[in-house]
């Protein structure tokens, strides 16, 4: 908990006083075990997640067996919101990919509370808008940009979320959450490391110019922290 008593989830602190007496009785702290399932692409979700660190990888999956990240989610956001409004069905998965803490709420509960209050209906749907935009970029950088601006940016979100220089991950899990060939992060994991960005070694990537990797990213990944800082920084 933070100084104000309300789990260190910036939606969470974003609530009015109201909201969040309204919340506080149904919330449910949960660890988040990495390679846990969140949510499902089709099943119903029985939980809403609001992420205290960690982080979790949004995908979807591809006709020819294939999966690729659409966004990261972490204490800046909530897994499973938009599908809570609409039917409660799933429409991506959720899958946990640093380890942390949230707290749950059930769907229920949380659907409830968006009935009774406008304020934090609007707060849920500005979320489900940043995420939204979130994905677009994702789709127009994966689609037009050179793997290794993707990489850039991947690592530089997941240091924002992890709050570490020192992130683990395998360059198995880098491909499949980018959509490329192993190899091909293999090479561009190898020239970044040759120009002395990051540092490499069996399932860690470590920052070692963080300056220097931001030069590398494209402009996507500050495209995506303008977004989210539009649309879900507190007013006043």
């Amino acid at each position: 908990m933070t100084a104000s008593g309300r789990p260190p989830n910036r939606l969470v602190q974003m609530l009015d006083a109201a909201d969040f007496d309204l919340m506080r009785p149904h919330l449910v702290a949960i660890e988040l075990v990495r390679e846990t399932v969140l949510g499902e692409t089709g099943a119903a979700l029985r939980y809403v997640h609001f992420p205290h660190d960690g982080a979790v990888s949004i995908t979807v999956s591809l006709s020819e067996g294939q999966m690729i990240e659409v966004a990261m989610l972490g204490r800046d956001g909530l897994i499973g919101g938009g599908a809570a409004l609409a039917d409660g069905i799933a429409a991506s998965d959720a899958v946990v990919l640093f380890p942390g803490t949230a707290s749950a709420l059930e769907v229920p509960a949380f659907r409830a509370i968006a009935a009774a209050s406008a304020p934090f209906r609007s707060l849920m749907i500005r979320h489900e808008q940043a995420l939204f935009a979130h994905a677009q970029q994702s789709l127009v950088c994966n689609t037009l940009h050179p793997v290794e601006a993707r990489l850039a940016r991947w690592l530089l979100r997941a240091r924002d979320l992890s709050d570490s220089d020192i992130l683990p991950l395998t360059q198995e899990a880098l491909a499949q959450m980018m959509g490329v060939r192993r190899n091909a992060i293999s090479l561009v994991a190898h020239t970044l490391q040759l120009a002395g960005i990051i540092r490499y070694s069996r399932g860690q990537i470590e920052i070692t110019d963080l300056r220097a990797l931001e030069a590398t990213s494209c402009g996507c990944y500050a495209a995506v922290k303008a977004h989210h800082a539009r649309l879900l920084t507190p007013s006043g």
